[in-house]
């Protein structure tokens, strides 16, 4: 069974950090581009990062530039979105999700082309 599963979501002070995982069983997913989006309440969801297979691409919505980075360990299968200095604004729930297999590059926030998606992890920002 093809599944994704993210963790490391919580209740953090702005300016704090988290560091999320998605880790996937049931399919390899070194051959998978990997995309993380959010969803606030009573918004849309909205593509934050994405990563290639091969780790040489990779794409930041511009309120994330500079705060958040994606990396991936394919020998754990999984793959990681490190959030620093966080702000109220970045509250909402996080899903990963992946794109492929053997796609070039990542699509960024196209959503409709991801394949397979997470539950979610909640990430809020507050004091």
């Amino acid at each position: 069974q093809v599944q994704l599963v993210e963790s490391g979501g919580g209740l953090v002070q702005p300016g704090g950090s988290l560091r999320l995982s998605c880790a996937a069983s049931g399919f390899t997913l070194n051959y998978y581009a990997i995309g993380w989006f959010r969803q606030a309440p009573g918004k849309e969801r909205e593509g934050v990062s994405c990563i290639s297979s091969s780790a040489h691409t990779t794409y930041y919505e511009d309120s994330v530039k500079g705060r958040f980075t994606i990396s991936r360990d394919n020998a754990k299968n999984t793959v990681y979105l490190q959030m620093n200095g966080l702000k109220p604004e970045d509250t909402a729930v996080y899903y990963c999700a992946a794109e492929g297999p053997r796609v070039r590059g990542c699509s960024g926030s196209a959503s409709f082309k991801y394949d397979y998606w997470g539950q979610g992890t909640q990430v809020t920002v507050s004091s």
